[in-house]
């Protein structure tokens, strides 16, 4: 997938969701429980190794709301990153 979001540098992100090591659909069932206890505006940093949640998270974003910020690739691991809307 060639239309990947790179997310923005300094991002103040209020809570970080460990889902490495997960695989569909858990990152995207954790990410919308963790997602009901952040403010509205406030970020929620997804951690994670499925290569589908490069998919789920921002189209499930699209769906409910949220605006997904982009991504960054890490060692080993993905960090994505979702606005609560």
């Amino acid at each position: 997938m060639s239309d990947v979001k790179t997310a923005p540098e300094g991002l103040d992100v209020v809570s970080v969701l460990d889902a490495k090591g997960l695989s569909c659909p858990m990152p995207l069932l954790r990410t919308k429980k963790e997602i009901g206890k952040i403010d509205g505006g406030q970020i929620l940093q997804i951690d994670g190794t499925d290569p589908g949640s490069r998919n789920d998270i921002p189209g499930w974003c699209t769906r409910a709301g949220h605006e997904y910020l982009g991504e960054k690739e890490e060692s080993g691991y993905i960090s994505f990153f979702v606005q609560k809307g």
